[in-house]
């Protein structure tokens, strides 16, 4: 069955960034809370002078986490420059739609780009 050149729900597609945006903060947050905790735990196991193999596989792991911070970093950004972008265009297209300017999606991804005003 073909497809309908319908336009796509602006409602539905603003909560789909939204929940990418938000999924993606939180993805980055993680990756810089687990490196921190890893390093304190690599010093820990240093001071106490574990098995230098498993010194060496915990610098391993704490090298993963630090390798996915900036990939982690850009995915938010761009996540966030997108919904930045797509509120622009709805509120040309859309501004006078006061059901989408008002609803929940928009006061939240007004939060996320930091635009309390919508």
């Amino acid at each position: 069955m073909p497809r309908k050149n319908a336009k796509p729900d602006p409602q539905r597609q603003l909560m789909i960034k939204v929940k990418a945006c938000q999924r993606l903060v939180k993805e980055a947050a993680y990756y810089e809370t687990e490196t921190k905790e890893n390093e304190a735990k690599l010093q820990r196991m240093k001071d106490e002078k574990k098995d230098p193999y498993d010194v060496k596989k915990f610098q391993e792991v704490l090298g993963e986490s630090q390798m996915m911070i900036p990939d982690s970093i850009s995915r938010r950004d761009r996540a966030l420059e997108d919904l930045r972008e797509y509120v622009g265009v709805l509120r040309k297209e859309e501004g006078g739609n006061a059901e989408l300017m008002g609803c929940e999606w928009m006061v939240e991804a007004n939060k996320m780009i930091g635009e309390e005003n919508g």
